[in-house]
């Protein structure tokens, strides 16, 4: 598998996503990610520290660009929980939880960004603005409510199935609730 082109091919779909998301700067972006599944291996099966590195790389230069925060989700072995950075889980009141994400029980994913961040901490939950899965890896858990799918012209990374999602506030109401401020339905009398 040839490393540039899957950072590339990642860096596309997050890009992508991050613009049908309308992620704005300081929002959360969760990815989980099977290296193995980029292979084309079973998930947890094969992972790849290479991999990682070239994903991370992709990732992380599309999240420069646009100012996004990023948080890497663990693999089942530790309870799906997410590496992000400590800014991020003081800025939004994270509970952090011990433990140190390794290829063999977090994911080479998780554990490469948990060594390449400035100050790395694991957390168990978050609830993310939009979310990209790479593998199949079911993020779905740490996401706000409402889901919203969107989908990626590229729908694979290397070998590995990509869905994506955005969330969107809760509707409340009923037949009388208005969705859009308009000027006509901005004054009550």
């Amino acid at each position: 598998m040839d490393l540039l082109t899957i950072e590339k091919q990642v860096s596309e779909v997050v890009e992508e996503v991050a613009q049908l998301a309308e992620l704005r700067p300081g929002q959360l972006l969760v990815i989980g990610c099977s290296t193995s599944e980029v292979l084309g291996k079973h998930i947890g099966k094969a992972g790849s520290k290479e991999v990682a590195a070239a994903l991370y790389r992709g990732i992380r230069t599309v999240q420069e660009k646009n100012g996004f925060t990023v948080a890497f989700q663990c693999c089942e072995h530790l309870n799906r929980a997410l590496v992000v950075e400590r800014d991020v889980m003081e800025r939004y009141g994270l509970d952090e939880v011990t433990v140190v994400p390794v290829p063999t029980a977090g994911g080479s994913m998780a554990a490469h960004a948990y060594t390449q961040m400035k100050d790395a901490v694991v957390v168990e939950h978050i609830r993310a603005h939009a979310g990209v899965d790479i593998g199949d890896t079911l993020i779905g858990m740490h996401l706000k409510h409402v889901a919203v799918p969107v989908r990626p012209s590229h729908r694979a990374v290397g070998e590995a199935h990509v869905t994506a999602a955005r969330t969107r506030p809760k509707l409340i109401g009923g037949a009388r609730a208005v969705y859009e401020a308009t000027p006509s339905n901005e004054s009550c009398t």
